[in-house]
């Protein structure tokens, strides 16, 4: 069973920056797209950036276009989710998830993955 773990969450001053990962120990994440979802409360959760298994293809919401940066290291089964300019409207829960068939085309669609790690908390105050 992949068991996914996120990491780098916290709490941050607008404009500030986190390095949020997700990593798979003991997993090989080569054939799995990666997706970040945020959920804030009372708001349903939504996609913020997904990359395809090899890595050749990102997309981005079009809240997060030009702040975010994901990025995987399959020797390593980490993908890293850098987040600048943060926003207080940013605040949310952040979750990784893994899926086989997730293309680019489906890459918001939270049913077509998998595996799901248990979020990380980001907090955007000043």
């Amino acid at each position: 069973q992949l068991q996914l773990v996120e990491s780098g969450g916290g709490l941050v001053q607008p404009g500030g920056s986190l390095r949020l990962t997700c990593a798979a120990p003991g997993f090989i994440l080569d054939y799995y797209a990666i997706g970040w979802f945020r959920q804030a409360p009372g708001k349903e959760r939504e996609g913020v950036s997904y990359i395809s298994s090899g890595g050749g293809l990102t997309v981005y919401a079009d809240s997060v276009k030009g702040r975010f940066t994901i990025s995987r290291d399959n020797a390593k089964s980490t993908v890293t989710l850098q987040v600048n300019s943060l926003k207080p409207e940013d605040t949310a829960m952040y979750y990784c998830a893994a899926g086989r068939f997730v293309l680019g085309s489906n890459w918001s669609t939270i049913h077509d993955y998998e595996y799901w790690g248990q979020g990380t908390q980001v907090t955007v105050s000043s």
